[in-house]
């Protein structure tokens, strides 16, 4: 039986991959394949139903230049 009830972040992290994304002109299978992750995983990050292990977001990180904290929301900030 299926919930009603909207379904939210598993982790309540937001982050800015889409934006960081899109400013370079790339599409969603372009970051998949530089961070060796599926389509369908790059999807799951930008729309915040799962967040990523440590060594994703360092990835994640490294391929946009940018430190962990300036991609990612920390909750428990």
């Amino acid at each position: 039986m299926q919930s009603s009830e909207p379904r939210t972040s598993a982790s309540g992290m937001k982050n800015r991959l889409r934006s960081l994304r899109t400013e370079r002109g790339w599409t969603q299978a372009d970051l998949a394949r530089r961070l060796g992750v599926s389509r369908q995983a790059v999807i799951a990050l930008e729309s915040e139903r799962h967040a990523p292990s440590l060594d994703l977001a360092f990835r994640i990180a490294a391929t946009f230049d940018r430190p962990i904290e300036a991609i990612f929301d920390n909750p428990h900030a």
